[in-house]
């Protein structure tokens, strides 16, 4: 798996992605947490799914098929994980406070994509901006911002 994200990277990045390269695991990352929400409810929904396209575009200045193959690769990982730990420790360590709020901010952005906002949604939310050791302030400023965005 790590050669398919490092030749990912290399192919479409444009840099060579070193084992050591956290730019691009944290991108992996975000996505991850991003795609964890999109499929909280049971399966990716069309538009939940758009939603972590272009977060992921946005955020990473990626083309359209940068971001499918960074989709593709981090719900394989998420997949697998067993936790959130790999994907939040990460972000902990190279991320600022504001870096961190703006990922909740795209988490809501998805979890309001399919117009219902669920309870599980609602409770892994909280469980990752707790991981990310984002303060309940900003958590709830990142929730109305994108809750604004979504018009409702």
């Amino acid at each position: 798996m790590l050669d398919a994200i490092l030749d990912f990277f290399d192919r479409n990045i444009g840099a060579p992605a070193a084992k050591g390269d956290e730019r691009h695991t944290l991108e992996l990352a975000t996505a991850a947490l991003l795609i964890e929400i999109a499929r909280t409810d049971g399966d990716i929904q069309p538009a939940a799914r758009d939603a972590v396209l272009r977060a992921v575009r946005e955020k990473f200045a990626l083309s359209p098929q940068e971001a499918e193959t960074l989709f593709r690769l981090a719900d394989e990982q998420m997949r697998q994980a067993t936790d959130y730990f790999q994907f939040t420790s990460l972000i902990n360590k190279r991320f600022t406070a504001e870096q961190k709020e703006q990922v909740i901010e795209l988490m809501w952005r998805v979890a309001y994509a399919d117009a219902e906002l669920s309870a599980h949604e609602r409770h892994v939310m909280r469980k990752i901006a707790d991981l990310l050791y984002v303060p309940h302030a900003a958590y709830i400023a990142a929730k109305m911002r994108a809750r604004d965005a979504a018009g409702r």
